[in-house]
This record gives structure tokens, sequence and C-alpha cells, in this order.
């Protein structure tokens, strides 16, 4: 795998293979399927990518800005029932009309923002998902963080196939999937389980994962707040990473990109 720029400066990567003796070379993309939009035509996606990240650094000022912002939810949710309230309900009615128990499968940032409103704290896990945490809960939104050397041929939003597999983070027991489950995946395998409730431990980000895919999911509803948390996770990953980076927006009306 080699690495270069686009006419606009922009990085990306650039896989390459040998397949049967031949040089097989293409860029990495990050796609939502038709049929997606078919069931929620008003979903739409920011993204962020951070490339020749050092994660190994001790950054403690990634995590002041998390503590920072756990403060904030606790003090301005703390008491609120979160299933009406309005940054939250978007996804709780997505996982109605995908036939998903919003209650029993909780979308990761109500999960994270009800534990958080609790008073009970997030733990330091590196810089990098330090940051995406802290991003999370400034703009209650729900945001991934992939690790691209993991992936395989792409990573699209659609929905899963009879005999997809998923390993969940945490966890070495494989998993094998009933077609129909909208999920994060990669040409091979299932990146994150029932849309946004629960990411694989194949991708996940760690010490020394260093090109990085953040998706940030939301509504036309939210969608000024989708583009204002990719404008600044992609201002803090260089600041704080002196990285080089790509953002991008996919909706029903531009549903691909490379990453």
């Amino acid at each position: 795998m080699s690495h270069f720029k686009n006419k606009d400066l922009t990085p990306f990567l650039f896989w390459s293979k040998v397949f049967k003796g031949i040089l097989v070379e293409w860029t990495m993309r990050f796609k939502v399927y038709d049929e997606v939009f078919e069931k929620l035509p008003d979903l739409c996606f920011g993204v962020a990518v951070g490339y020749h990240i050092n994660n190994k650094q001790n950054i403690p000022e990634i995590y002041e800005l998390m503590k920072n912002e756990m403060s904030k939810v606790e003090n301005n949710l703390k008491g609120i029932n979160l299933k009406e309230y309005q940054g939250i309900i978007p996804y709780r009615d997505a996982f109605n009309k995908l036939n998903l128990n919003p209650n029993k499968f909780m979308s990761s940032v109500e999960a994270m923002v009800k534990r958080v409103s609790k008073g009970n704290v997030l733990p330091s896990i590196n810089p990098v998902v330090d940051l995406g945490n802290s991003i999370s809960l400034k703009y209650i939104l729900p945001m991934g963080a992939h690790d691209l050397d993991a992936l395989e041929g792409e990573i699209a939003v659609r929905f899963s196939r009879q005999g997809d597999t998923f390993t969940s983070l945490g966890e070495e027991v494989v998993e094998v999937l009933d077609s129909g489950e909208l999920v994060y995946a990669d040409s091979k395998k299932i990146r994150t389980r029932r849309w946004i409730w629960r990411q694989s431990n194949i991708g996940k980000i760690d010490e020394n994962s260093k090109n990085i895919f953040f998706p940030i999911d939301g509504f036309q509803t939210n969608k000024e707040r989708v583009l204002k948390a990719a404008d600044e996770l992609e201002i803090l990953l260089k600041k704080y990473f002196n990285c080089k980076t790509k953002k991008g927006f996919l909706d029903i009306n531009n549903q691909e990109m490379e990453i």
C-alpha cells in the first residue's frame, strides 16, 4: 500500500496487491447503497479522514476536551428523559423504521450520553478515540472510527446478506448474521451491527492505527450539526496530530467518495 496526493492536494489511500501475477491497484471508497436511502431517505453522513496519525503520543489536552464535554452533558442533560430529547429522537425513530428496538439496541450516541448524564466518567482510551468521543458528546452525534489499514475493498453502509460475519468489540466469538440488518461493512466482514449499535473488534482504533476513517451519522434535520462536527474534527486532527486530512459529505444525492 502506498500513499499519494490527488490534484486538490488531498491525500487518500491507494491500495495494491498481486493477483495472479498482476499488480492490481485501487482507491478505498466510502459508499452508501441505494437500498439504504430507500428505507431512510433523509439519512446523511459527515466524513473526516486522518492520514499518517501518530496515535502513540500522550496528548493530555484531548482528554481535557473530553472531560469538559462530559461535564456539559452531565450538567445539561442530568435527569432528562433521553427518549424524548430532540437530539436523540431521530435515531430512535430510524431504529423503529429499521425494525430495531431502540431500547434493546440503543444507538451508540444515546448509550454514551445516557452514561455520561448520570455522572459516569468515560475512561481515556487513546488520543484518537478520546477526540472522537469529545466531538460526539459536543454535538450529540454518533461517530465511528475505523482503521483503514484493516479494511478490505470498500467501507459501505448497506443491509446485511445471509452469511455475513461479525466479531464484537472486545470479543472473539464470530456471529453469523441474517439478511436485512443495516450495517457498516467492507467487502469481507461486518464492521458495525445494527447500524450504529456496536462496532467490530476488527479495525478497532489502537495505538498502532495510522489511517483512520470517521463517519458521522445524521439526518437532514441535524445536517448543520453533522457538518460542524466534521469541520471541527478535521481542524483538531490537524492541530493535535499534524496529519493530512480529507473531509466529505454523503446523502441521497451524493452516495460515495474516495477516502
